[in-house]
């Protein structure tokens, strides 16, 4: 075998605040080969991404620090080098793609600018030089019409195209190393497969290695040649990916495989009561051109979709970004306009203002993604869990508001001595379910999830997945469940339909939609997250 192009030698990493110092990274090693995927794993907090941080040096110094450790690249130790020579190594010899496209795009800056920026640095191109290469190299990615988009700005890309720009600007350089941080997770399932793909031609034509770092053990099963388990800071299992899956043999290895969403929902009951019915939603955003603003046309959101959900069921609405699922959920609940009947519990709310519509909020409640971004950073978990008795239930005592906070909070799961902490003070996980406990203290007939567990870990998620399980079946409760993760939908749904701009694709029982789909687009749907003849197969032994 060659020499290893990056060899990262016993690198702690430390991190020092208010006169505090905690190890991160304890003693990591492991080898990358010219041409070589290795794939770092693990949980939130288990030191993968302060570790590929660390190749290019771009943690926060002096806050980090590293007591101990090499990185070896070309023979030369990077934790040596001086700050003139890294700039010489990032973005030209070895480069870095991150989770987030939108946050690490220049929101003000044109696509063409971001990458000229980059070939001018490193290679002193500009002009129509610096264009031509920019187009190649959006053409290289899977940019459709590229000189359409030279223009455009962050905002005007959908998530995978943004990622494939994030690539373009990673490859403008032809690095011997690419860095890929969680490059997937926050895409759809098939934009996340067509991201793969694009990724190993690239390295397959440019002879380029890789340090993928993610906690979706399906990507690294596809994808790494290597694979490396980190758990608190240090590799507890490293070895060839076909042999680690194969046989694993550290304990928390066999853990995260194990971690997939597992089990069924409850069969569907026809004798339950009906929740939620509709017939025909209709959400339209108007096009206005012109100098007067007439309105020419409509983006059509969602566009005559009917809906039946009874109590105790999961409805699953699956389908990639901008196919309207989202919008779906709030024409539903009526925190947007809509056309066409919607009943709620008996009541026809499809024409309920939004003030109509008060007394019925403590019946229907929304779990949203990300449950960092909907949990107030200056109110502590007590308050935030019992803001919505302060609204429905405005007569309770602070006595009873206080047991009713602790009560919920045991309820999913949580130590209730910790709600007068702050929502930075818990991990993803226990985020997410303060934000149920938020939703379930109102006891809701009717809880719309907006893909609550596409931001966590596998195994938080099946955790996630196993406590609304539980609700569901205490409560009673109907879930309209949105997601593009159709291994969670398979957990939790009873029905699925399938959306495509704005309109049903496809709709049935989860085993129908999922086992024998109709539609080339279902097709297209759970040949990028399952494997179709495995999941045939179960779906015809139930």
């Amino acid at each position: 075998m060659t020499d290893p192009l990056l060899s990262v030698r016993n690198l702690q990493v430390a991190f020092h605040q208010g006169g505090v110092t905690s190890l991160a990274v304890k003693g990591v090693s492991f080898d990358i080969h010219p041409g070589e995927v290795v794939a770092l794993v693990g949980e939130s907090g288990s030191g993968k991404s302060v570790t590929a941080n660390s190749v290019l040096k771009l943690l926060p110094y002096p806050a980090a620090s590293h007591p101990s450790g090499e990185i070896v690249f070309k023979g030369r130790d990077l934790m040596k080098a001086s700050d003139a020579e890294l700039r010489g190594v990032r973005g030209n010899d070895i480069t870095m793609i991150f989770q987030e496209p939108m946050t690490s795009l220049n929101p003000l800056h044109s696509i063409e600018r971001q990458i000229g920026e980059i070939l001018e640095l490193h290679q002193g191109m500009r002009g129509d030089k610096a264009r031509a290469r920019t187009l190649e190299l959006l053409h290289q990615v899977g940019i459709r019409e590229p000189e359409k988009r030279l223009k455009a700005f962050p905002h005007e890309l959908s998530g995978g195209q943004r990622q494939r720009v994030m690539i373009a600007m990673a490859l403008a350089n032809r690095p011997d190393i690419l860095i890929a941080d969680e490059p997937t997770t926050a895409l759809d399932v098939t934009v996340q497969a067509q991201i793969l793909e694009l990724l190993a031609k690239l390295k397959h034509d440019h002879g380029m290695a890789m340090l993928f770092i993610t906690h979706d053990l399906g990507i690294v099963r596809r994808f790494a040649d290597k694979v490396c388990v980190m758990r608190h800071g240090e590799i507890v299992e490293a070895g060839p990916t076909a042999t680690i899956f194969a046989d694993p043999q550290h304990d928390y290895t066999k853990h995260l495989l194990a971690a997939e969403p597992k089990g069924r929902p409850p069969k569907a009951d026809l004798s339950q009561p009906i929740v939620m019915e509709a017939e025909d939603v209709r959400v339209w955003f108007p096009i206005k051109t012109g100098f007067l603003r007439k309105v020419t046309d409509h983006v059509k959101a969602v566009d005559g979709i009917n809906v039946t959900l009874r109590a105790g069921q999961t409805l699953g609405v699956v389908g990639e970004s901008g196919s309207g699922k989202t919008t779906l959920g709030l024409a539903l609940t009526r925190l947007i306009s809509s056309k066409g009947r919607i009943s709620f519990i008996g009541q026809d709310i499809a024409a309920y203002s939004f003030k109509s519509m008060k007394p019925l909020r403590n019946r229907m409640q929304v779990v949203f993604q990300d449950p960092y971004g909907s949990l107030s950073p200056r109110m502590n978990i007590a308050d935030i869990v019992a803001e919505g008795l302060a609204i429905h239930e405005p007569g309770l005592s602070f006595e009873e508001r206080d047991r009713r906070v602790a009560e919920v909070l045991e309820e999913v799961g949580l130590d209730a001595s910790t709600r007068w902490r702050y929502p930075h003070e818990f991990s993803g996980g226990q985020r997410q379910r303060i934000a149920i406990a938020r939703a379930m203290i109102l006891k809701p007939r009717f809880v719309m999830l907006d893909e609550p567990t596409s931001a966590l870990d596998m195994s938080v998620q099946a955790q996630v997945v196993e406590l609304l399980r539980k609700l569901q079946k205490d409560h009673n409760l109907a879930y309209l469940f949105i997601s593009h993760d159709l291994k969670v939908v398979r957990a939790l749904a009873n029905d699925i339909i399938v959306m495509r701009a704005g309109k049903v694709v496809e709709q049935g029982t989860a085993e129908q939609v999922i086992g024998a789909p109709a539609e080339e687009y279902t097709k297209a749907l759970m040949a990028a997250a399952f494997d179709l003849k495995a999941i045939r197969t179960e779906a015809v032994g139930q």
